[in-house]
């Protein structure tokens, strides 16, 4: 498994606030959601990272 990076995201309370809805309904975390949204983004622009071990 990949190692995750810690650090700080500062944005708007309305927009937490949309995004930890977004993600109570799909049974994820917040912070879980707001991973699968940039992973998202990051395949549909074509710059998803490749699989591979470090």
């Amino acid at each position: 498994m990949a190692k995750k990076k810690a650090f700080a995201l500062r944005i708007s309370e309305d927009m937490f606030r949309a995004i930890e809805k977004w993600a109570s309904d799909e049974f994820r975390s917040t912070n879980g959601q707001i991973e699968w949204m940039l992973m998202k983004l990051l395949k549909e622009a074509k710059r998803d990272p490749k699989n591979k071990e470090n």
